[in-house]
């Protein structure tokens, strides 16, 4: 089942990608007590992924924290050194916290995982943007399969 607007996040276990190396963190530590601009990608290093949705979330980082948002985190379900260099590759720095989602436990949990077996991928997530406030979705905006719209920068700052 998909969640919804509404619902709190399951209780997972994550890595996060950090210069010192992966830290496990879980999600329910992560997101608890703030409030979190999310966006998932299908993959890391992929053209859209690179090309246009992580780097408006590193453009758009500081007006995004400006309406009240105290993270802004990448999820994808990939481990935290693909994660890690994918941060170095687009200069993230510290705007942007990246989650390694590796065996999708996450992306499976929230029901928004597909089978990119088709694209030599294996089990992915799909493409979405969601803000979550101390745990619980305030919105999610999940994206039509090969499209790039609902969960931009610019379309979740417009929420916020």
């Amino acid at each position: 089942m998909t969640i919804k607007v509404g619902d709190k996040l399951p209780n997972v276990t994550l890595t996060q990608a950090t210069a010192e190396g992966p830290r496990p963190v879980s999600s329910e530590d992560f997101f608890k007590g703030k409030t979190v601009a999310l966006f998932a990608v299908p993959g890391a290093f992929t053209p859209t992924c690179s090309a246009k949705h992580l780097p408006g979330f590193k453009q758009e980082a500081s007006a995004i924290k400006a309406k009240g948002v105290d993270e802004i985190a990448c999820i994808s379900v990939n481990d935290a050194f693909v994660m890690r260099a994918w941060a170095e590759d687009q200069a993230v720095g510290e705007d942007i916290v990246m989650l390694a989602d590796g065996n999708g436990d996450f992306t499976k949990a929230v029901g928004l995982d597909f089978d990119g077996a088709k694209f030599g991928m294996g089990p992915r997530s799909q493409r979405y943007s969601m803000i979550v406030k101390d745990g619980v979705v305030a919105e999610l905006n999940v994206e039509q399969p090969g499209e790039f719209k609902v969960s931009s920068a610019d379309y979740l700052l417009a929420q916020l």
